[in-house]
């Protein structure tokens, strides 16, 4: 097949018309599978409900492997929905340029300052906030938030961020809302609070002033987003082909389930997302909880447990009958009691949709993919939940210590698992970690090290003592093989 997706073909494509945008309105950080799957799907909604300035201007942060196919198909690309029964397809052409931050960041700064865009948007994972676990702030250790504070530039999403807000401070200062779309804790302030430390920490002369303007002109809106969105693999592109009749170079599989839960505070305008399902309200926080604490924790036991025992996708983990228990225990017993259900939610429905979802063969779901950036990931997901067991009942939770014992063994020792056959997953904590295992002979001292000196877990649960002692005790199981014995002794 050589015709390839594109302005002149795409009449000849399936699925519903688009609308096109009339010009550039969001900036989006983070040009990955999530945010093409996701946001750009209720971008496209909404323009068919109220067209209008809605493009998109997609960022890749460093790699070109997505911005090249974009352009050659001039931004247009297909979403595959896959279900267990059927698949079907959809074609969005929504991006209007595409840039790569570590090759422009000139023009990075220039579109944040642009007074035509009104919402920027970022999924760059946890990691790419460039904070330290330990305090929130910004990790001043690290390489890259270094260099962006001493005025180079910047190589960070928070510094492209705020050297870009400082142009537009300095240009017409018409008002922008900064929407982040990851698995943080509250992340619309603790993207606001690493914003403002960096730019307090840059003492420009107009500091004060552009302070003052930001917290009158800038918001940060909180947001809980929600689709498994597994990455592109070489049966995609000839799925997409067979459904499209031409190819396309950069196909998004995705599942049938989506959400997307924010506040309403955009103060130069929004698009009406609404009409793609989008929630509004103030109560962002209670679906944030439930979703990190429920799905994503839950799929990252999923992942380590998959990885220990060889399975290469989360359906094949969930389908393993120790796994998918102690699993169900994580849910109800750990994680349930630590957390408000958001009003009108059927939290027994929902739990059921869940193992729905991560049972979705069609997905292929990598475990290698959920276990990745885990040292960013497990801080946000279970240090609360821990903190509230040992304050309520006094008892370390046992699922949660399987979890990091599990992260632990997985990362600190590579050869715990067939990466020939499950792939292994990518951590910016992994060589540190490894190190530690090759250092550490005793289970006590490896886990003991990974909490005091890793750089992965906050201070308040390395002096948690029985929870990491918790921890040592299903560290030392695993280390024998023996997953299905670590999930018996942490259900006991």
């Amino acid at each position: 097949m050589t015709d390839q997706l594109s302005t002149l073909n795409l009449g000849a494509a399936p699925g519903r018309p688009m609308t096109p945008p009339s010009g550039p309105g969001i900036l989006h950080f983070g040009l990955g599978n999530f945010h093409r799957a996701h946001q750009a799907v209720y971008t496209a909604a909404a323009l068919d409900a109220q067209p209008g300035p809605w493009g998109i201007v997609g960022i890749a942060n460093r790699s070109r492997r997505v911005v090249d196919p974009l352009r050659n198909q001039d931004g247009f690309y297909s979403v595959l929905t896959l279900a267990p029964q059927r698949t079907t397809v959809e074609v969005l052409g929504l991006h209007q340029d595409l840039l790569v931050a570590s090759e422009q960041p000139e023009q990075v700064s220039a579109y944040v300052a642009d007074s035509r865009i009104r919402v920027v948007t970022l999924t760059v994972t946890e990691n790419g906030y460039t904070y330290a676990a330990a305090t929130g702030g910004l990790d001043l250790d690290d390489e890259a938030v270094q260099a962006d504070l001493a005025g180079q530039p910047p190589k960070t999403v928070i510094g492209q961020l705020a050297r870009g807000l400082q142009a537009r401070f300095r240009a017409d200062g018409e008002p922008l809302a900064i929407v982040s779309c990851d698995n943080l804790s509250d992340n619309g302030q603790r993207t606001q609070n690493l914003v403002t430390e960096f730019l307090e920490r840059t003492a420009e002369a107009d500091g004060a002033e552009m302070l003052v303007w930001m917290r009158a002109s800038v918001s940060f809106p909180s947001t809980m987003v929600d689709r498994i969105v597994p990455a592109t693999e070489p049966h995609h592109l000839t799925l997409a082909a067979e459904l499209l009749g031409v190819a396309d170079r950069a196909p998004v599989p995705a599942e049938p389930f989506s959400m997307w839960v924010l506040q309403d505070s955009f103060p130069g305008g929004r698009p009406a997302w609404e009409a793609g399902g989008a929630i509004f309200t103030d109560d962002v926080t209670a679906y944030e909880l439930m979703k990190l604490r429920l799905l994503n924790a839950s799929n990252s036991m999923l992942a380590y447990l998959g990885l220990l025992t060889g399975r290469r996708y989360i359906w094949e983990a969930v389908r393993t009958e120790d796994i998918r228990r102690v699993v169900e225990h994580l849910m109800r017993e750990e994680m349930l009691p630590t957390m408000r259900v958001p009003d009108g939610v059927d939290v027994e429905r929902y739990l059921a949709d869940l193992f729905e979802r991560f049972g979705n063969e069609a997905v292929g779901h990598r475990t290698s993919q959920v276990g990745s950036d885990g040292s960013s990931k497990l801080p946000v997901r279970i240090t609360g939940p821990v903190l509230h067991h040992l304050a309520d009942s006094g008892h370390p939770p046992g699922a949660i210590a399987l979890l990091v014992a599990a992260f632990i063994r997985c990362l600190s020792s590579p050869d715990s698992y067939p990466a020939e056959v499950t792939g292994r997953p990518e951590d910016p904590r992994a060589r540190p970690l490894a190190e530690l295992g090759q250092r550490h002979a005793s289970s006590r001292d490896l886990v003991r090290a990974v909490f005091d000196d890793a750089g992965v877990f906050e201070s308040s649960l390395a002096e948690a003592t029985p929870f990491v002692d918790r921890v040592v005790e299903l560290h030392k199981i695993l280390e024998t093989g023996d997953v299905e014995a670590a999930i018996r002794q942490a259900l006991a």
